[in-house]
């Protein structure tokens, strides 16, 4: 079973990082209230970034590694790999 990493782009232009096996349907939960707090609190958000990770365990780590790079480090992670192309 994959494993993905994910940034998403918030409302407020904040960016939430996290792990799922199915990212759309973990999308939708975000915008529909039902996600992680900080997402209940700046929704609707949309998927800006998303990495493959082989096993949960290094979708977590990579999730925990994201999370503690700066705005600016997330962003180019963001802009040298676009979802949308």
């Amino acid at each position: 079973m994959p494993y993905f990493c994910y940034i998403v782009e918030c409302a407020d232009g904040t960016y939430y990082t996290g792990w799922s096996t199915d990212p759309e349907r973990r999308l939708k939960v975000h915008n529909q209230g039902k996600g992680a707090r900080y997402t209940r609190q700046r929704g609707p958000v949309r998927l800006m970034y998303i990495e493959e990770q082989p096993d949960h365990s290094t979708a977590l780590k990579r999730e925990r590694q994201i999370k503690r790079y700066p705005r600016n480090k997330k962003k180019a992670l963001i802009d040298e790999n676009p979802i949308n192309k």
